[in-house]
């Protein structure tokens, strides 16, 4: 018979995801039972909180039994989930619902289920008599690009601890990932000079223009698919550079002043990042100098709207082999979606990605996560607790 979670484990992701941490909400209500948890252990957590102050990342470490701070493993997880509008799903997605030894709801794969497993532990964790330190790093904003985890990684830097690793634990179905690519999306705002369509020769038409930003981008894709590198350890095995959304135009009869072209690529480690991004920000001002030919008010601007970096441990990590003894299962398999375990390890803590839960069920309508998924993880908690404590 399948193993079944602690009711005060299902209790923890029940309260975690009727909190609605959709990202373009804030998630100070989750922040504030987080806190409550953990100070209920006797643990005092640090907020690092975004410019406005409507949201907050959650950096909380249990000390060593000597009191120290510094070393220890961390334990990553996001607090935000993705949007459910114009999904149709069978139950209410911010109302947990058990069915055929599943749980379904908003986040209960993506990724509160790991978060409810930490604070349900959080008890045993404070008991515990700690060789090196556990930190929870809890962040905001990860499902709109990774923007919280930045600065709680440079928090976790500038306090000196030091980590000698981190899990972060995104749905993995608790395999031991080593590998993802890397995130970067790019927007570019082409302007031009709108005119009455019949007079088109004597505007400048953004969407025209934009298409040649479009032809570049696909190529570049093609030459990634056709030339590599390759690593075959990812189901798509080379870098992926796409166009995903294109905005133009206001009417049929007006040559359109503004065209805005989103794109984006997932990054192999071993390409230069610098290098592929230069490549089209060049394009960008070539089409803008032939553009100004034309009208010198024309602009093609580029921004990047949001990048998180790649991530390949090697095999002998010592993080891997302790998220083994853990209870992870060991796998060489790379995972097509990004994490914030780049940040960590661009950051000097080696990383691995695991979790409860298959990203297969992440973000669509009825996301579930296996109830048995929620049992393997907390007996990875409880061994990670048994093996870090003093001898």
């Amino acid at each position: 018979m399948p193993a079944s979670p602690a009711a005060s484990t299902m209790a923890e992701i029940t309260d975690l995801i009727r909190l609605d941490t959709t990202s373009r909400e804030s998630n100070l209500a989750l922040v504030d039972h987080v806190v409550e948890r953990l100070r209920a252990v006797g643990v005092e957590p640090v907020l690092v909180p975004n410019a406005e102050g409507t949201k907050a990342n959650v950096l909380a470490t249990f000390p060593a039994a000597d009191g120290s701070v510094e070393g220890g493993i961390v334990l990553s997880a996001h607090t935000d989930v993705v949007p459910v509008d114009g999904q149709r799903w069978s139950s209410e997605p911010f109302e947990p619902t058990e069915r055929d030894g599943r749980l379904y709801a908003r986040g209960s794969a993506d990724m509160k289920s790991f978060l409810g497993v930490l604070l349900a532990k959080a008890p045993a964790l404070a008991e515990a008599q700690l060789a090196e330190p556990v930190h929870l790093a809890l962040s905001y904003d990860e499902e709109v690009g990774c923007v919280g985890a930045v600065d709680l990684v440079d928090e976790i830097v500038r306090r000196g601890l030091r980590p000698r690793g981190c899990v972060v634990g995104e749905p993995t179905s608790m395999r031991i990932v080593r590998g993802h690519k890397s995130m970067n999306v790019f927007r570019a705002e082409v302007r031009g000079v709108a005119i009455h369509s019949s007079l088109a020769p004597h505007g400048v038409n953004a969407i025209r223009f934009a298409t040649e930003l479009v032809r570049f981008v696909e190529g570049v894709a093609d030459e990634m698919r056709e030339q590599g590198p390759f690593d075959e350890g990812y189901l798509v095995p080379y870098t992926t550079v796409s166009v995903n959304r294109i905005d133009g135009g206001i009417a049929i009869n007006t040559v359109p002043a503004e065209c805005t072209v989103h794109f984006e690529f997932r990054g192999l480690t071993s390409i230069d990042h610098a290098a592929l991004s230069a490549r089209f920000a060049d394009e960008c001002r070539r089409i803008e100098a032939a553009m100004r030919e034309l009208d010198d008010s024309c602009r093609v601007e580029l921004a990047v709207t949001a990048s998180a970096p790649g991530v390949d441990t090697p095999a002998d990590a010592q993080i891997v082999a302790l998220a083994a003894e853990w209870g992870g299962e060991p796998s060489d398999a790379k995972v097509t979606y990004g994490t914030e375990a780049g940040l960590f390890a661009e950051a000097g803590i080696p990383t691995v990605v695991c979790g409860p839960g298959d990203i297969a069920q992440a973000h669509g309508p009825d996301e579930f996560v296996e109830l048995e998924q929620i049992a393997q993880c907390e007996t990875f908690v409880d061994r990670l607790i048994d093996g870090l404590r003093a001898a």
